[in-house]
């Protein structure tokens, strides 16, 4: 029985790292493409300003290779700022609003907003499943967070391999994870002490792309 239990958690794992291929990677950029061509700046500023904070995400990956022990707490702070930034701009809310359900951009931009939430949301809960996980990732019952990463660790390593003549190690993974994240963390402090008091909610997309 607990066997059992543990191949449908490890099931459900792998399926939501999947699908946060398509949610979180896949389809943004797919949208950014097809934003440029119908030159429709709302969504080119939404998902402009979604990229710069999916950065963190992509952070706890690296961290997760190099088994750093709060990589699974940071894939969650990823995916909370994640599900926050497509929602959080009230001039973009206003504009969705405003185009008819006709639209098949704009509305494949709503689908995609919902389903990037979901799939964020099914992290947290799988997450709080293990939530002695968050702190100590390198625990034998955390291991099902950990085997996702491969795929992406043998992708950079054969990437730094070429690059560099040199294995993309644990250690470097750590280093580069935890560096990226203190650049990350200042950067998202910058935002909240300089730009969120004056422009608040408003993202400004009516001048995006203009210089």
């Amino acid at each position: 029985m607990i066997t059992t239990l543990e191949s449908i958690n490890e099931f459900s794992t792998w399926v939501t790292f999947q699908l946060s291929s398509i949610f979180i990677i896949g389809m943004p950029l797919t949208l950014f493409i097809w934003s440029i061509k119908r030159k429709n700046k709302a969504i080119q500023k939404l998902l402009s300003l979604y990229f710069k904070i999916s950065i963190l995400f992509f952070i706890s990956l690296i961290l997760f290779i190099g088994k750093e022990n709060f990589s699974l707490l940071i894939l969650n702070l990823s995916t909370i700022l994640i599900t926050i930034s497509v929602w959080f701009w009230s001039d973009l809310n206003r504009e969705l609003k405003g185009y008819k359900t006709s639209n098949l951009f704009i509305t494949t931009t709503k689908i995609w907003r919902w389903a990037l939430t979901l799939n964020c949301i099914s992290f947290i809960i799988q997450s709080l499943q293990d939530f002695s996980c968050m702190f100590e990732i390198n625990k034998l019952t955390c291991s099902r967070w950990l085997e996702p990463s491969n795929n992406l660790y043998e992708l950079i390593n054969k990437l730094f391999n070429f690059l560099f003549g040199a294995n993309f190690s644990e250690p470097i993974a750590k280093f580069i994870g935890l560096f990226a994240l203190l650049i990350y963390i200042i950067g998202l402090l910058q935002w909240f002490i300089i730009k969120l008091p004056k422009s608040g909610r408003n993202s400004g997309f009516s001048n995006y792309g203009e210089y």
